[in-house]
């Protein structure tokens, strides 16, 4: 032993290397007794993530896609093409891109998250919105996540779609990198759930019921915003958040989801 240390040294380092090889071996017991799971259907897996079933039944949405919506098409038109529901009803958002179609295996990861406090979801489910929206972030200043009333967010004591900018932000973040505003938009009414209500109806029920507030305008004005949030629907609420975002000064707004309703895909004869 050096003749600078002194006797507590050796036991400190001693007790240093019998703590990390008692994480060691409870790491090890606790990988035997409770093997980890599916994200989806909980059965036992070899590591984190999916098992094959539900993997192989999880939608990625990759190109070629609608350059605005982001929505898949089923043959390759080309670069830059527009889809007939962008050309026909233009979103006031600039781009949209979402990580997975919204179906059963997708259904139950946002279910998890939002309503089981499967807190554990939001870093798988984030770094894919993360990869899928690389070139939104690329030229994004802000992102900005779709806010909860504060009454449901008490309720449920998180906010999923901050959890996921969280994520977003960390997975692609550089020095000049997007950071997340978590006070760029508010929710100043307490609307009803979505599910269940026609398009018409949805738009109506989110109508007036963000607001930027004053605080937050400096902030926004001309930068370049990626909204995120966990789900695309009929876009209602997508679309009342980026007109607040707008008519406070935002330079543009493009949108990044966990998932996105695709009707399916008609293949011309």
């Amino acid at each position: 032993m050096p003749t600078w240390l002194t006797a507590a040294d050796a036991r400190t380092g001693r007790l240093a290397r019998l703590a990390e090889g008692a994480r060691h071996i409870f790491g090890f017991a606790l990988g035997v007794a409770l093997p980890p799971l599916c994200a989806a259907c909980r059965e036992p897996v070899g590591g984190e993530g999916l098992c094959a079933a539900c993997w192989s039944k999880l939608s990625f949405i990759a190109p070629p896609y609608c350059a605005r919506l982001g929505i898949p098409f089923p043959l390759d038109p080309g670069p830059d093409t527009l889809s007939m529901e962008a050309i026909a009803d233009p979103p006031v958002y600039h781009r949209a891109r979402a990580a997975v179609r919204f179906d059963d295996i997708a259904r139950t990861l946002v279910h998890g998250l939002k309503y089981g406090d499967r807190l554990d979801l939001a870093p798988m489910m984030g770094r894919w919105m993360a990869n899928a929206g690389r070139e939104l972030t690329a030229e994004a200043d802000l992102l900005v996540p779709v806010p909860l009333h504060w009454r449901r967010q008490w309720a449920r004591r998180f906010n999923q779609s901050a959890l996921l900018a969280d994520v977003v932000a960390k997975v692609s973040g550089t020095a000049n990198g997007p950071r997340v505003c978590h006070r760029a938009l508010k929710r100043v009414k307490a609307t009803a759930q979505q599910v269940g209500l026609a398009r018409s109806e949805r738009a109506l029920n989110v109508q007036g019921a963000f607001r930027v507030p004053a605080a937050a305008r400096a902030e926004l004005a001309g930068r370049r915003v990626v909204l995120v949030d966990d789900v695309l629907t009929s876009g209602a609420t997508i679309e009342a958040c980026t007109r607040a975002l707008m008519r406070a000064g935002a330079a543009s707004v493009d949108v990044l989801v966990f998932a996105r309703v695709v009707a399916p895909a008609r293949v011309p004869i």
